[in-house]
């Protein structure tokens, strides 16, 4: 495994977090992506696309903090024990794929493993203990 991270969730004001995040941390933003920039973002309302899909601030060599928005046309929420998930860089799909298996065994799969409109191979689910895991594989070209 490559590194395991933690990926926050906020109610439309993860820029700011992360700002502040900086702030008390230092390092850089290495990601800055808006919901803008998904295909299809054209059907959301203006508030919607400027929201962050993905925001990653790389704190150390080995550790970076990453967070999303929730968008208010969603049916989901965010509230205290689902505002964050434990994410874990694997070194190849195998990999990524054995540990999806593992930690969604008598769990939730929220999102199956796929390649994704932004190149990685990724998948989210929630083990049988309640802890939200996000698996993803960045190929690097």
């Amino acid at each position: 495994m490559q590194s395991v991270e933690i990926y926050l969730h906020f109610n439309g004001n993860s820029e700011k977090a992360m700002n502040f995040y900086k702030e008390v941390f230092g390092g850089e933003f290495n990601s800055v992506r808006r919901y803008k920039d998904m295909p299809g973002s054209e059907k959301m309302s203006p508030e919607n696309r400027m929201k962050m899909i993905h925001i990653s601030l790389r704190i150390t060599d080995s550790f970076t903090l990453m967070a999303s928005d929730v968008i208010s046309d969603s049916s989901e929420t965010v509230a205290f024990g689902n505002n964050y998930h434990i994410c874990l860089q694997a070194s190849g799909e195998k990999e990524a794929d054995k540990l999806f298996s593992e930690l969604s065994a008598d769990g939730v799969i929220e999102m199956p493993m796929n390649k994704t409109f932004w190149g990685d191979y990724f998948g989210m689910c929630i083990d049988r203990f309640g802890i939200q895991w996000m698996i993803n594989y960045h190929k690097i070209q």
